[in-house]
């Protein structure tokens, strides 16, 4: 009887439960229609930078504003306009070992009165005299270290060096014989300048986090922990310090302000859209620049930005595309965009006073591969270098390129100027012009 039942209900679960078109189980497949591409909408839609002239017969003039102080231009990060005008004639060289991918990272020299310091390829630490002697050269890596290639970033206050690295690793040296006093490790590699404020210093890591360490005996004292992107950007980091507070960037793009004895944050300002934070890695910001009330600085996304130190409230926002870190003189900030124009901008406001193509004397198909590394601004001129290998003389009056100088076929730093010296770097030497 069971057996029965059971294929009476098999039957009749069968025969209601067709796989034909007009069965509820199942269908056959069908194709999904498409939709006419065209009527997508691009949501971030990228700003076409400046790619011609503006005023270019208007004359700049600077009256004064040469600035001296060593000290103010290292915290506020701006060199301003120097007292150089050099001839640019003979040069030396201070060579060392071979810094592989040198193109990738953005070393800057220390400078012990008239001595420079840097490091070779083994993270060894060089300093030499001003005729190019080698004075002592010390290394504190073990062989393991040494075959990741460190690259080191300085900072000293006439008796110490400060040294951080992309290893994680920062230590602190006698500055007269490269002794070393104390070294210790972080949880995270450096990627930022390193400041030196009264008996501490600030290195911000990968992980996006300001941290303050004690000159003594390297001791952390506080730390910031900011957003971190998962892709870490090869941009170094920078801040400024003004009247007891430290602003400083991280690689999306954030703007912080931070109480230095307190280590207390007082504001943050996000500079990019929280949408695309994971694009972070692509952002190339310029460093921040500073003068008692405002911060400077612009990125590769075609922005010029000026914050109120004491809000962090945006003053005005320009059309800018830079990541190199310009300089402030009187009521003007200088910088020279990606695409090589010389770009003169009104402080207060932020109009666009000039701009000048200082790249108009390279062919069109070669022009297209070089990419400037960085400015300087003397009494006369401005000294520009380039990823090629060139150095640029630019007349501050009329914004026009006086000469061009080869220096080496391949990247050379942004210029350096010590009293009557003009300085770059290449991956196996430091030169020195006058």
């Amino acid at each position: 009887m069971n057996k029965i039942i059971y294929f009476i209900i098999f039957f009749i679960i069968t025969t209601s439960c067709s796989f034909n078109k007009s069965s509820k189980f199942w269908t056959a497949s069908q194709n999904i229609s498409e939709e006419n591409s065209y009527n997508y909408k691009e949501i971030f839609i990228e700003e076409e930078a400046l790619g011609k002239e503006l005023n270019p017969n208007l004359k700049i003039k600077l009256v004064g504003n040469v600035n001296n102080n060593l000290s103010i231009r290292n915290y506020l990060n701006n060199d301003g306009r120097l007292n150089y005008d050099g001839l640019l004639k003979k040069s030396s060289r201070y060579k060392f070992s071979k810094i592989k991918n040198f193109y990738r990272f953005e070393p800057t020299i220390s400078f012990n009165d008239k001595n420079l310091i840097f490091f070779d390829n083994k993270g060894s630490i060089l300093q030499f005299n001003n005729q190019s002697k080698l004075i002592w050269k010390k290394n504190y890596y073990s062989k393991s270290e040494i075959k990741l290639k460190p690259i080191l970033q300085f900072a000293n206050n006439k008796n110490f060096l400060i040294v951080a690295d992309n290893i994680a690793k920062y230590y602190m040296l006698n500055l007269e014989n490269g002794n070393l006093i104390w070294s210790k490790s972080n949880l995270a590699p450096f990627n930022s300048q390193i400041k030196i404020y009264e008996d501490k210093f600030f290195i911000i890591d990968f992980s996006n986090t300001l941290r303050c360490f004690s000159i003594k005996d390297g001791k952390e004292l506080w730390n910031i922990k900011t957003e971190s992107s998962l892709i870490r950007s090869q941009k170094k980091l920078s801040m400024v310090i003004v009247k007891g507070v430290i602003y400083f960037n991280n690689s999306i793009g954030d703007i912080s302000a931070v109480d230095i004895d307190k280590g207390k944050l007082l504001w943050q300002l996000p500079t990019q859209s929280s949408l695309i934070y994971e694009a972070a890695f692509s952002l190339e910001t310029s460093d921040l620049v500073a003068d008692s009330n405002t911060i400077f600085f612009s990125n590769n996304k075609n922005q010029f930005f000026s914050i109120d130190i004491g809000t962090g409230s945006f003053n005005w926002e320009n059309k800018v595309n830079s990541n190199l870190r310009p300089s402030l003189i009187g009521n003007y900030l200088f910088t020279i965009s990606i695409e090589g124009y010389f770009i003169v901008i009104e402080k207060s406001k932020g109009n666009i006073v000039r701009v000048t193509d200082v790249l108009k004397n390279f062919k069109p198909k070669k022009r297209k591969k070089i990419k400037p590394t960085g400015f300087i601004v003397g009494l006369n001129n401005i000294y520009l270098s380039t990823n090629n290998g060139r150095l640029l003389v630019i007349e501050i009056e009329t914004g026009r390129t006086k000469s061009i100088l080869k220096i080496d076929s391949e990247k050379i730093s942004r210029p350096i100027i010590l009293e009557n010296n003009l300085f770059v770097v290449k991956d196996n030497a430091i030169i020195k012009l006058n």
